[in-house]
């Protein structure tokens, strides 16, 4: 399995924030984000990747999980989830977990691998993220 890592710079596209009264400050949060991957890897060069996440939060530290795709050059994507912590202290929020490949289209049908993930919010709306893994590619989309 080869390994690569890269980044991206999103912006959020949709937020909706749900406050909980069970416990002080427990918020639900959803979000859309969407950011142009950088990668040394030809395969995730200038693809498009877009997430959504749920976060489970309580005074801003909790839980974060939800599902990715990308959108590569050619129009072929790879899916995957993900799940994580996020952590908030003062202004300052960073996430980091791990994320795995579900499929794909294309030369990514039947992908297989995942990795780690680390940002931070640089806004409220806008996140930086820097991941790597490794991948492997199907047999028969290689060939393709």
């Amino acid at each position: 399995m080869p390994n690569f890592s890269g980044s991206f710079s999103g912006r959020a596209i949709s937020q909706t924030v749900v406050s909980l009264e069970d416990i002080p400050n427990h918020e639900l949060h959803l979000a859309t984000i969407t950011g142009l991957q950088k990668s040394s890897d030809e395969h995730w060069k200038d693809s498009r990747i877009t997430y959504w996440g749920v976060s489970d939060l309580v005074a801003g530290n909790g839980s974060q999980r939800g599902y990715f795709v990308n959108v590569h050059p050619n129009g072929d994507r790879d899916i995957g989830t993900f799940e994580g912590k996020v952590v908030t202290i003062g202004t300052q929020v960073t996430i980091e977990g791990t994320w795995k490949y579900v499929d794909g289209s294309g030369v990514f049908k039947g992908i297989t691998g995942g990795g780690t993930y680390k940002g931070r919010m640089t806004s409220p709306t806008e996140v930086e993220n820097g991941w790597e893994g490794k991948y492997e590619l199907a047999a028969k989309a290689r060939v393709a």
